[in-house]
């Protein structure tokens, strides 16, 4: 079955960088896009960024532009999130996201802290 498991997040200083990771299995990777969203305290899950099946194609919401990389490894199955020059409002769970078909599937999600 489809699974998707975040890692690397954690607490970070305003102005400090992460990068989370997604192992992903039980589907055809590299034929599908992925997303990385984010639930802040007491906010809904929000989308951040997309990358196409290929990585050609890439989007972000306007919060994170240039602060924030995805990328993907097909050959690996993994979908990444660089997240540079955090700020104390990036602090959420970070959610990796497939959408295959009809159906949207997620990992268990990550905890980002941005905090002095």
């Amino acid at each position: 079955q489809v699974q998707l498991v975040e890692s690397g997040g954690g607490l970070v200083q305003p102005g400090g960088s992460l990068r989370l990771s997604c192992a992903a299995s039980g589907f055809a990777f590299s034929m599908y896009g992925m997303s990385w969203y984010r639930q802040g305290p007491g906010k809904e899950r929000d989308w951040v960024a997309r990358i196409s099946s290929g990585g050609g194609l890439i989007s972000y919401v306007e919060s994170v532009q240039g602060r924030f990389t995805i990328s993907r490894d097909n050959a690996k199955n993994m979908v990444y999130l660089q997240m540079y020059s955090l700020k104390p409002e990036d602090t959420a769970v970070y959610y990796c996201n497939a959408k295959i078909g009809p159906s949207d599937y997620w990992g268990q999600g990550t905890q980002v802290t941005v905090s002095s």
